[in-house]
């Protein structure tokens, strides 16, 4: 990954850039305008990115994290973070969420939350074939707060998050062990950094699996999340109260 020069500041660029892209030149044809504005959005695209991924790494290598598996990791390079959200990218693809959570870059599916999350990811034959997060929250807050607000849990509750972004690719028929591994990175990252609650978006359809693992209390039954027409659930999750089946399937 190469990086933008750093001479010149990410949020100078973006000033730079967003004055521009309001701006036509005159005397120039309109297909010259539209081409630049064209150009102009795709630079600040790939300034958003590096901004993102410039930050996601210093958050992730600040996360306490206890791992023996070489092929379980917290992403905390470039190379990796881009290997997860091209998977991002090709699973939402497949399964039509595009329209829900678009790639802001073709074949790069990323977004501020980005910047405040642990990412973990799983390699499966030397490519990444499972990715999740776990949001901590912030002033940005979470990204279900487009369904739900959340300000009565951080009353409630020192510290929350969010687990999003539960990518697996599918190779085989059901989740696997994938999903196992980055669940169980989930639960371990959510004991060692003192996190009381992640509350997450689920397909109705998924409860009964979520149902296995933990503590768990539906916050709202939605008919549909946005432009995802199934029905889905707001749970809250408590990861330091998993169930035997979690600790005999996941932690082992």
């Amino acid at each position: 990954m190469i990086y933008l020069n750093k001479n010149v500041t990410l949020n100078q660029l973006k000033e730079v850039v967003q004055k521009n892209i309001s701006q036509s030149i005159n005397y120039m044809p309109d297909d010259f305008n539209i081409e630049q504005r064209h150009a102009l959005e795709l630079f600040q695209k790939r300034i958003n990115l590096e901004e993102i991924i410039e930050e996601s790494i210093k958050f992730n290598k600040n996360i306490s994290w206890e791992n023996t598996n070489h092929n379980l990791q917290l992403t905390t390079t470039a190379e990796e973070l881009i290997e997860v959200f091209k998977l991002r990218s090709d699973v939402y693809t497949q399964v039509n969420y595009q329209k829900q959570w678009p790639d802001l870059i073709d074949g790069l599916n990323f977004d501020h939350f980005d910047k405040t999350s642990a990412i973990v990811y799983y390699k499966r034959d030397k490519r990444v074939s499972a990715s999740c997060r776990l949001i901590f929250d912030s002033k940005n807050n979470l990204p279900s707060e487009n369904q739900l607000s959340f300000d009565y849990m951080r009353t409630k509750y020192k510290t929350i998050g969010e687990i999003s972004r539960n990518i697996v690719r599918n190779t085989t028929k059901g989740l696997g062990l994938d999903f196992k591994y980055t669940m169980s990175a989930m639960h371990k990252i959510f004991i060692h950094n003192n996190m009381d609650i992640a509350l997450c978006g689920i397909q109705k359809s998924h409860l009964k699996l979520f149902s296995k693992l933990c503590k768990f209390k539906i916050e709202k039954e939605l008919q549909s999340y946005g432009s995802v027409k199934i029905p889905f659930l707001i749970l809250s999750l408590d990861l330091s109260l998993t169930s035997s089946f979690f600790k005999k399937a996941f932690l082992n």
